[in-house]
């Protein structure tokens, strides 16, 4: 549980750098409550203490001069391949998240991220850098393979690294397309990133390596959350929008559990937004407590019988 506080508290120094973008879905709603919540780039799921691990080098001397000089002739030599010109008409700031949505050469979609020293670019489908890992479409993929085919197998460094790599990834894409109002892509990869950290967690070759990532399964559910919210809103469907809320405020509660962190779980600063946003939606749209709601409250209250009629009703309604 201490290392779990200890790991919460180093998350939520980095967590909320707020880009607020979100009128148009719910007209009066307390702009301190909306997404997105974003943290800086280098802030990512992966980005944090790691265990040490052999770094190796491949073996090299200096090659002969007359190399050297042939190279940096054929440097000079080639055609300008800068990135001035997207530079200067698109300024970095430092206090929000820039991303855009243009088309590539061959006219397929792409994500730009403006970043302090240029421009991050990522593909829309697959993995974010467009590569194939050991002939799947993600590494995610490739580890479910590994798994069918032993599963009992313990990541290789060479398999940490690459999980690595595709946290930061799609952790990039994730806070794009929240800031582009994507709702439902955001969505899809927030769950690639929760499955990854299960097979991760699951075939771990350290507990410090799992708790490099499990540390960031509530802040990756905390932006699931939003964005499955929002893309209710934008379906038009304020009573989804509560309920995903509250499935999402269930999911974070089961990791603290797990953690044995429960007496951190209402004070929790990504567990006040959600709430915040619940209830700004419920007032805005009219949205009234859901059966399940309703029966917490009986039961916290102890009013057993009228819990025990809510019961019902909530498995009359399942059972349809």
């Amino acid at each position: 549980m201490e290392g779990w506080k200890f790991l919460a508290s180093r998350l939520y120094l980095l967590l909320f750098r707020a880009n607020t973008c979100l009128a148009k879905h719910v007209r009066n709603l307390d702009m301190d409550v909306i997404l997105s919540q974003t943290v800086l780039p280098n802030t990512s799921e992966s980005a944090t203490v790691k265990p040490e691990r052999k770094r190796y080098r491949a073996e090299s001397s200096t090659p002969p001069q007359n190399v050297v000089r042939r190279k940096v002739s054929s440097v000079e030599m080639s055609s300008y391949q800068g990135l001035d010109a997207i530079l200067k008409n698109w300024h970095f700031d430092p206090h929000s998240l820039s991303v855009r949505l243009v088309k590539g050469e061959d006219g397929r979609d792409v994500i730009q991220m403006r970043v302090d020293l240029g421009v991050l670019q990522m593909e829309t489908n697959g993995r974010p850098d467009g590569q194939e890992m050991d002939g799947n479409q993600t590494f995610l993929d490739a580890l479910l393979e590994a798994e069918k085919g032993d599963p009992e197998f313990v990541m290789s460094e060479k398999q940490c690294f690459e999980a690595d790599r595709e946290f930061v990834q799609f952790y990039h894409r994730r806070i794009s397309w929240l800031r582009l109002e994507h709702y439902h892509r955001a969505v899809e990869d927030a769950d690639h990133t929760l499955a990854l950290m299960d097979v991760c967690r699951d075939h771990s070759p350290e507990e410090e390596w799992t708790m490099s990532h499990e540390q960031y399964r509530p802040f990756v559910l905390f932006h699931r959350t939003q964005a499955a919210a929002l893309a209710s809103l934008d379906d038009s469907s304020p009573d989804d929008a509560v309920k995903e809320i509250n499935q999402g405020l269930d999911a974070v509660r089961a990791v603290f559990e797990e953690h044995e962190a429960t007496d951190e779980f209402e004070s929790d600063e990504m567990v006040q937004q959600l709430i915040r946003l619940r209830e700004s939606i419920r007032n805005e749209y009219e949205v009234g407590e859901s059966l399940q709601e309703r029966l917490a409250t009986a039961v916290r209250e102890e009013q057993y019988e009228l819990a025990a009629k809510l019961r019902d009703e909530l498995a009359r309604k399942q059972a349809h």
